[in-house]
């Protein structure tokens, strides 16, 4: 649903309670979409870095880059 901001600031109240009901809204300014109106919702658990230790390896070689796939990349041979 879109409405211009002049309807959205006087049912403000009705277009939350879409918006908690699923429905998408959109402000519109000068016809244009402007805004979208979306629930608050609490913040989820905060994420603790990590996890995969000792699970990715990482070859000894990873930075060392072969001339010939250098020269390919550049364009030269």
């Amino acid at each position: 649903m879109q409405v211009n901001m002049h309807e959205a600031k006087t049912q403000l109240s009705a277009l939350g309670k879409k918006v908690w009901e699923g429905e998408k809204v959109i402000i519109a300014k000068a016809g244009k979409p402007y805004l979208i109106l979306s629930p608050y919702k609490e913040t989820q658990e905060k994420r603790k870095p990590g996890g995969y230790e000792r699970q990715i390896v990482i070859s000894e070689d990873f930075d060392q880059t072969p001339e010939e796939l250098i020269a390919a990349f550049e364009g030269s041979e």
